[in-house]
């Protein structure tokens, strides 16, 4: 029960800020409020019945448990189902309180996992989010997702951006969306050579690819108002500390120098409305010129 009480009042304490902001700072400071989701695509592991379901919870227990709150004023149904009177009950406060506290959600997005129904079998892991009952694995029948990158469970799979938009598209009424997050890691240590770290062809294919789903959403309608890479450095990266590089600059830790791989290249002659044709093409992908809409 102690996830869902913590999270609780993380939704909660959401809501008393948000006020705050409104009643006494928004005017004068014209700023907005939103919450920022760390948000995997999921895909069946099998095109069952089950697995579609396990899909649609695993979504649920990722991003649907403080945004429904927050949007609509309880939890989603797909929790309520298994987790039951574990999970806390908003008051008719609690619910006024909720209302109109969210102008935007921010979306972390890098990569899309399988997710497999394992309801009646075993589940590999014991925290809360076993209560989804999902298993997901990058892997199918020994074959990747996507190409793996340098971070564990991260693939690139660019239909993923578009997909993850347009559920929360479809989801919370189009509320404005800014990708808050999405970008391609190398592995970093002594033996990688600073030149093939610089030369970073992988990683512009990887933002080309994505940047075109993100578009592709836009087209269908999705209310997306912004787009940033991560990032502009390589930095700490948490667990990872120094062994992955996640920048389109190279910053030597010794010294603190900064070098522009190619992909900073790359993306300051998109940014200035170069057409940018695709990388050479791997499994599969069709390689076409990326045109983002105005």
């Amino acid at each position: 029960i102690e996830p869902y009480l913590a999270a609780h009042n993380i939704i909660l304490s959401h809501a008393t800020a948000a006020s705050i902001y409104r009643k006494s700072y928004q005017v004068n400071q014209s700023g907005i409020i939103g919450m920022v989701m760390s948000s995997v695509w999921y895909v069946p592991f099998r095109n069952t019945p089950t697995d579609r379901s396990a899909v649609q919870r695993a979504l649920a227990f990722d991003n649907a448990w403080f945004l429904d709150p927050i949007i609509y004023g309880d939890y989603p149904p797909e929790m309520r189902q298994i987790v039951g009177s574990r999970l806390p009950i908003f008051s008719s406060d609690d619910k006024e309180k909720l209302k109109s506290k969210l102008d935007f959600i921010g979306i972390n997005h890098y990569t899309t996992l399988y997710a497999q129904d394992c309801l009646f079998s075993q589940c590999n892991f014991s925290t809360s989010r076993g209560d989804s009952f999902v298993q997901t694995t990058g892997e199918r029948d020994g074959l990747p997702i996507g190409d793996p990158t340098a971070t564990p469970d991260f693939y690139m799979v660019p239909y993923g951006m578009e997909k993850i938009i347009m559920y929360f598209k479809e989801r919370y009424n189009n509320t404005p969306m800014f990708i808050t997050e999405n970008g391609y890691s190398q592995a970093s240590n002594k033996d990688v050579p600073m030149q093939d770290l610089l030369n970073d062809t992988a990683r512009i294919e990887y933002l080309t690819c994505y940047l075109d789903s993100l578009a592709m959403a836009v087209r269908h309608g999705a209310d997306v108002r912004g787009y940033f890479i991560w990032s502009l450095l390589d930095n700490f990266e948490w667990l990872y500390g120094y062994t992955l590089r996640f920048g389109i600059y190279y910053v030597d830790y010794n010294t603190l120098e900064r070098t522009p791989k190619q992909s900073a290249v790359w993306y300051h002659k998109f940014l200035n409305g170069v057409k940018i044709l695709k990388q050479k093409p791997s499994q599969g992908r069709v390689g076409r010129t990326l045109h983002l809409p105005s």
